[in-house]
């Protein structure tokens, strides 16, 4: 089994370590996550690759909604096993893309047990989740790392779309 500690982003502390088997699909993880939590599976996801700084990265969608066929596209695509390899490994896991719910996902370590249970289990319960998602407060890029999007580089008129 994979050992997991995850924490919501809150201003206090709300965390839940939970052990799934080593061949669950990110998808399922996604569903323990939630049954943890006490939400309920009716929101669209996404698990995002992140850095050691928690500096979101690529997206790894519940459900793929590009046109694109073929390769890793959605949850059920990933399995644990692929994914975390090693301890200490991160995502970012977003539910209810209206109101960001937005947690921290680390995986601890395989977690060996001689007792035969019924997985996932939730082995670490801390904190109360609470009624609303907390705001999100989004900060402008400063201006020196503002991206130039002129497009139309001097010329302002349409003659050349013609």
């Amino acid at each position: 089994m994979y050992k997991f500690r995850v924490i919501l982003d809150t201003k206090d502390d709300v965390i839940r370590e939970i052990a799934v088997a080593k061949d669950f699909s990110l998808e399922e993880l996604h569903l323990t996550i939630l049954n943890a939590f006490g939400f309920e599976p009716i929101e669209m996801a996404s698990f995002y690759y992140t850095d050691e700084n928690w500096t979101q990265q690529d997206e790894i969608p519940l459900f793929n909604m590009n046109e694109q066929v073929g390769g890793l596209t959605q949850m059920s695509d990933y399995k644990l096993d692929f994914i975390f390899t090693k301890a200490n490994q991160q995502m970012l896991y977003v539910y209810d893309f209206f109101n960001l719910w937005t947690f921290f996902v680390e995986f601890i370590e395989v977690y060996e047990t001689n007792e035969d249970k019924n997985i996932p289990l939730l082995l670490f319960s801390l904190g109360e989740v609470p009624k609303e998602a907390p705001k999100k407060e989004f900060e402008p890029k400063k201006e020196d790392e503002q991206e130039d999007f002129d497009i139309f580089d001097g010329d302002d008129s349409f003659d050349s779309y013609y």
